[in-house]
């Protein structure tokens, strides 16, 4: 899968995402939320973008007064929280993301059928 980057130049790894919301949100007084607040604003985030994926995929059609959304901006919205709340935890998403890739890669590398091995169908 090749992911198109519209503004190549503007690619970020997590650790520089994390750096700038933090200088983001270190601007206002109220700073991060606590964690059950963070966590309600992941539910409330993961619901807008289960509410698009319905609209796109699912049976259930916008209403013509709906505002138009899309699933990338709901997700972007979803990265944005999940950002917050690592760093409200001084949790580093470079670092776990790179322990879970590889527990899947140990773990899970012969759980699925891999491309190249269905090659002769």
């Amino acid at each position: 899968m090749q992911l198109e980057i519209e503004h190549p130049e503007q690619e970020k790894m997590l650790r520089a995402w994390q750096e700038e919301v933090d200088q983001y949100i270190s601007q206002f007084k109220e700073g991060y939320f606590s964690p059950l607040a963070m966590l309600a604003r992941l539910s409330e985030e993961l619901g807008e973008l289960a509410r698009e994926v319905n609209h796109t995929y699912g049976e259930k059609p916008k209403k013509p007064t709906e505002q138009a959304g899309s699933i990338e901006e709901e997700l972007a919205d979803l990265l944005f929280v999940l950002i917050c709340f690592a760093n409200s935890q001084n949790i580093s998403l470079d670092a776990e993301l790179n322990k879970v890739m590889e527990k899947f890669r140990t773990r899970d590398k012969d759980r699925w059928t891999k491309k190249e091995e269905c090659s002769h169908e």
